[in-house]
């Protein structure tokens, strides 16, 4: 009588180890997925469950966004410019399932598709549309790669070009490019603000040539001006209709 109750007292306890051995926890941010027997037997949503020690397995999935850096990679761009880009990538699991048994280590497998992606779609533009149009390259990335990863239960939120970095002689020809092209800019405001000046001056040459009168005001208000600064020396002009006067009565 005691060895059946010590019997029974043993397999009551590994019973009990058995069930506490399979009793697992899924965070309400995870899904597991349960083999029975080396075969998909179904999804554990989160909670407590069991799982039959030796009988059953399972994989614990993560269906939280997952953040990637997308390590600088050697790219030539379609005018044959070689440059470093890199980029942070955006992805979680849609369907825990196929991220088990469609693919091996489902983020190796995303990270390097992008990285393939993004030198392929840098080799379709030239360096000033790279550094104009990112939002552009990463829309068509994220495209890509988001249809790539389709089958693998991948959903590939966002991609964005974080950096492109160039050779030092390109930023040196970039630089003196920029400081040419301000040049520029400025001996054409410069033309511009001469050309204004002077038609201004012609229309107050007209209204001058007029009315005589107006040019006896103006000097009176520039020699108040003068007079205003406390200078020792005033210059009068002499109207040159005077020197001509003068110099015609000397002949006679």
């Amino acid at each position: 009588m005691v060895l059946w109750l010590g019997t029974w007292g043993y397999a009551i306890i590994v019973f009990a180890v058995f069930v506490v051995t399979g009793l697992k926890i899924v965070n309400q941010y995870e899904r597991g997925v349960r083999f029975t027997l080396g075969k998909y037997t179904g999804i554990m949503e989160p909670g407590l469950r069991l799982v039959v020690p030796i009988i059953q397995s399972w994989n614990r999935i993560d269906m939280r966004v997952v953040t990637v850096d997308i390590p600088s990679q050697e790219c030539v761009s379609k005018d044959n410019v070689s440059l470093k880009v890199n980029a942070v990538l955006y992805y979680k699991v849609a369907e825990s399932e196929k991220a088990v048994l469609e693919v091996e280590h489902f983020g190796y497998a995303v990270s390097q598709l992008a990285q393939t992606t993004m030198r392929n779609i840098v080799g379709e533009f030239e360096l000033d549309e790279l550094l104009q149009k990112r939002e552009q390259i990463s829309n068509k990335i994220q495209q890509i790669v988001d249809k790539d990863t389709d089958p693998w239960g991948i959903k590939v939120i966002k991609i964005e070009v974080k950096d492109i970095e160039l050779p030092e002689q390109m930023k040196r020809a970039m630089a003196h490019q920029a400081e040419a092209e301000r040049d520029r800019r400025a001996r054409v405001t410069l033309a511009l603000g001469e050309q204004q000046a002077a038609q201004k001056l012609s229309e107050a040459g007209k209204i001058i040539g007029a009315n005589p009168a107006t040019l006896q005001l103006r000097l009176f208000q520039t020699m108040s001006e003068i007079a205003s600064e406390k200078n020792s020396t005033i210059i009068l002009p002499v109207p040159t209709e005077l020197l001509e006067y003068l110099r015609a009565n000397t002949k006679k």
